[in-house]
């Protein structure tokens, strides 16, 4: 224990002399980082698990959302911004948006990139798994739900706005390091795919890191990404998971620094060891401790201006049933199952159509020839991260997930050919009428390549 603590004590002070010895702030770019909490003060029911039956029952860490501003000279300013939650929605992000130009804090869409941390321990928001308890909620469960997310909302103006007015003359760079703590959890059994772990599954350790300095060569805020669920605890109380003990454990390591931590493409990646609070908190310290590893070796330098685009394609369901299909489903024994099928049995009994395609938004920066990031809506599984990386100069590439939106599952080819919970069976909980048609790999990584610039692609594949 003596040992592990004076280990600490050497990486804490090596880390704060690294910071002292960085060269003057580029007067190009601006940065500004602000933190909010977004813990409920009221019970709630959490996201995530379809097992729980009531709402919240305490606190166990604090949740937090957390924004950085970016602005090179006079172009329009970018932001970042990370949210401890399971999902939330583009519908919400759409209001953020909005609310923050009706205010005077100008931000285009395409400037706007949202994380959410995916932590299974955060308030339920609506839109976002409406179908995951297979039933109706009570209506005082579903007001303290909305009240949650208009909560929310106007926490997360609040703190874009604070991180636009604190910035001040930055330094921006960048590097790439490595965490071990995910596994993939597909592992193929007599009955199919299981959620389980499979040490010889696809996975991606990579741990890309952004660290941004003042003019006076302190370290202001950490950005990381790794691919990995945010599914350690269980519990009913509030957790950011592995996630938040990261940026806790940074935050404590460097007084002042905003921390803040997205999630790559990790949908079919979970964290191990898992379930018990000193495994989040272990996962955290090890990621804290590969960022300070990184921060002190040499770093990229980062340059503007910051290139951002954005496409809307549309994803295709599969063959939907028809209304006899439906009928069947709604008599099935599994009460998710039934509950799903009723919801589109009744849709088509009101004259509605069902939604036959999904809206997707994938979203591409460039900052200048130094760095590539692609942000990708919802629980996008390894293959797209490993596969963006080999079409692009992994050197120069950061893909997340979880970003702008989390409306479904994204299967890759592979997965989807495989079957399971990621390739269909999650699709319930989410709200979605069936599982995805065969080649939405080929539309997405299509979108993904118009949007690049040629000087990302990787001609050595």
């Amino acid at each position: 224990m003596w040992s592990k603590f004076i280990d600490a004590i050497c990486i804490f002070t090596v880390a704060c002399l690294a910071t002292l010895s960085l060269p003057a702030a580029d007067p190009s770019w601006k940065a500004g980082a602000a933190s909010v909490e977004i813990t409920p003060d009221f019970p709630v029911r959490l996201s995530g698990y379809g097992s729980r039956t009531i709402p919240h029952e305490g606190v166990e860490m604090r949740l937090h959302a957390k924004a950085l501003a970016l602005t090179w000279a006079a172009e329009p300013t970018a932001v970042i911004l990370t949210v401890d939650n399971c999902g939330v929605p583009a519908t919400l992000r759409d209001e953020v948006l909005r609310r923050l130009n009706e205010s005077g804090c100008p931000l285009e869409s395409d400037r706007f990139a949202l994380h959410s941390s995916h932590t299974h321990c955060a308030p339920m928001l609506p839109g976002v798994l409406p179908f995951l308890f297979g039933q109706d909620l009570p209506p005082a469960e579903i007001a303290a739900i909305q009240r949650y997310g208009e909560e929310l909302t106007s926490k997360l103006v609040s703190v874009v706005q604070k991180a636009f007015t604190q910035q001040e003359p930055a330094n921006l760079d960048w590097n790439i390091g490595k965490v071990l703590f995910a596994m993939n959890r597909r592992l193929k059994t007599d009955k199919g795919f299981t959620n389980s772990q499979n040490p010889y599954g696809p996975v991606d350790h990579a741990l890309p890191l952004l660290r941004i300095t003042g003019k006076d060569g302190k370290l202001r805020a950490l950005f990381t990404s790794y691919a990995c669920h945010c599914t350690t605890l269980a519990l009913n109380k509030t957790h950011p998971d592995w996630a938040g003990c990261a940026q806790k454990e940074l935050e404590l390591r460097f007084p002042g620094v905003i921390a803040m931590t997205a999630i790559g493409c990790g949908a079919d990646q979970n964290p191990y060891p898992r379930r018990e609070l000193v495994h989040a908190e272990q996962h955290g310290v090890d990621l804290a401790k590969e960022a300070v590893r990184i921060i002190n070796k040499p770093m990229k330098p980062i340059h503007g201006p910051i290139v951002c685009s954005s496409r809307e394609i549309r994803l295709p369901f599969d063959t939907l049933p028809d209304h006899a299909g439906w009928e069947k489903l709604a008599q099935d024994k599994n009460r998710w199952t039934a509950f799903h099928a009723k919801h589109f049995l009744a849709t088509l009994d009101r004259g509605e159509s069902i939604p036959t395609a999904l809206p997707y938004r994938v979203q591409v920066w460039a900052f200048n020839h130094d760095l590539l990031t692609i942000n990708l809506p919802g629980e996008v599984v390894v293959d797209y991260g490993l596969h963006f990386k080999k079409e692009n100069d992994p050197a120069r590439t950061w893909v997340n997930s979880y970003t702008n939106d989390v409306p479904c599952y994204i299967p890759s080819q592979r997965v989807w050919e495989e079957g399971g919970y990621e390739a269909a069976g999650a699709m319930i909980y989410y709200g979605r009428p069936t599982r995805f048609a065969s080649g939405i790999e080929d539309l997405i990584a299509q979108t993904v390549k118009d949007l690049v610039p040629t000087e990302f692609v990787n001609h050595k594949k």
